[in-house]
């Protein structure tokens, strides 16, 4: 286990209570990634310092603080330049990591799929190219010897034109997979279909399981999961939704990172409704709202329908709760439900959000269909809420709300009398 020091160097202008907290979940992402913290140095700058980020009588007390406590790492809260992180290993003696390197390394030990994988392998790559001379150095300087001398910059070029050919081989493989997921949302046409996004750790993984009773995940841990679940999930009789959990989002995400999952993040693009969901108990839940909706936005998600799902509501007094209730129904123009993952009496009003949106979406229709045409009576049941059926000789008279894609596709049947659509 590597004994990290880490650092915190936000602007003046970020309140001294938030600089704190992001300082602490700076020391969870050093936990979930297999680190020991054993040290924290502060400093409250006006502008990142050009060669360290940090002023030099602060560099200097850093390499103190490092032998003190026998760190072989240190990571900065705040993203730092190729040149900054080189000079600052040669100034502390030790590795220097940042935030978004610190993410990238968590993503790459939790993701499983080989679509995961080769994300997270393509956003490491794309931040060690800049990096590389730093990081190569580094490691002649550590572990230099046979196998490890010369020829320089030979090997640095040599290294890059690896590294830019990987990534290109990279992309072609994520898009063919993006092709292939593409088809798979197609044949759920018809279906509805939600999709839970959220700050790290705010708890949606438990709701998905929580709604659907399939064994789901669930790990008080930052970035638990990183592949996509779906699971269905009963409204009422005949009626389900396809509700997926996707990666959680967390301040300071790094772009790369960002871009790398917008294939795995189209199950959102594809959803009939973004369900976000926010940590109701979390002291910085108003930040992490702004975080979701800053990320939404780069992925040109946030125009989607939406509804916000405050969870954990079992951690809230009653005071609290009321409190955030009217705060929330008077403030935000997203609807929003309160809900807690543990207390399933307290789902129904999610699951009749969704069943409200799902039957907002459906035409209601009079048909009439031949009693042997089992596979349209099926999909009437499957996809649609069938009000009424009766038998008339040798065919069915059917009342039925049906979502748009069905009645297209039941357009086309010769078979298919329909009398009338509301």
């Amino acid at each position: 286990m590597e004994r990290a020091v880490l650092v915190g160097a936000p602007g003046r202008d970020v309140p001294p209570r938030l600089a704190e907290e992001h300082l602490l979940e700076l020391a969870r992402l050093a936990d979930t990634a297999g680190g020991q913290v054993v040290g924290f140095l502060r400093q409250r700058i006006d502008a990142p310092h050009s060669r360290h980020y940090l002023g030099e009588g602060k560099v200097k007390e850093l390499a103190e603080l490092v032998k003190e406590t026998s760190a072989d790492l240190v990571i900065f809260d705040e993203e730092l330049s190729p040149a900054q992180g080189k000079n600052l290993e040669v100034a502390v003696g030790v590795r220097v990591m940042d935030r978004p390197e610190l993410i990238l390394d968590i993503f790459a030990t939790r993701a499983r799929s080989r679509e995961a994988r080769m994300q997270v392998e393509l956003a490491q790559l794309q931040y060690l190219l800049p990096r590389l001379k730093r990081m190569w150095s580094h490691l002649s300087r550590t572990r230099g010897g046979i196998g490890l001398r010369g020829p320089g910059e030979t090997q640095l070029e040599t290294d890059r034109r690896l590294i830019g050919t990987r990534i290109a081989d990279l992309r072609r493989k994520l898009k063919d997979v993006a092709a292939a997921r593409e088809v798979q949302r197609k044949s759920r046409q018809g279906t509805f279909r939600a999709a839970l996004v959220g700050y790290t750790n705010a708890g949606k993984s438990s709701l998905l399981r929580s709604l659907s009773g399939a064994d789901v995940l669930v790990e008080d841990r930052l970035f638990a999961t990183l592949d996509p679940t779906t699971r269905s999930v009963e409204l009422e009789a005949g009626m389900e939704a396809l509700v997926t959990d996707t990666v959680g989002f967390i301040r300071k995400l790094p772009h790369h990172l960002v871009a790398s999952f917008r294939s795995t993040l189209e199950e959102a693009r594809e959803a009939d409704v973004i369900l976000r969901v926010v940590d109701a108990s979390h002291p910085d839940r108003d930040e992490h709202e702004e975080v979701v909706a800053e990320v939404l936005a780069e992925l040109e998600l946030d125009r989607r329908p939406t509804l916000s799902v405050y969870n954990k509501i079992d951690r809230l007094t009653h005071d609290e709760e009321a409190a955030l209730r009217e705060r929330v129904h008077s403030l935000s123009p997203v609807p929003a439900v309160f809900v807690s993952a543990h207390q399933p009496e307290t789902l129904e009003v999610l699951t009749s959000a969704l069943l409200d949106r799902l039957r907002a979406r459906l035409d209601t229709v009079r048909l009439s269909v031949p009693a042997r045409a089992g596979d349209v009576l099926a999909a009437l049941h499957r996809e649609g809420e069938v009000m009424s059926q009766e038998a008339r000789g040798d065919r069915m008279e059917v009342t039925a709300r049906i979502p748009r894609a069905l009645l297209g596709r039941l357009r086309n049947r010769a078979n298919v009398e329909i009398a009338e659509v509301q």
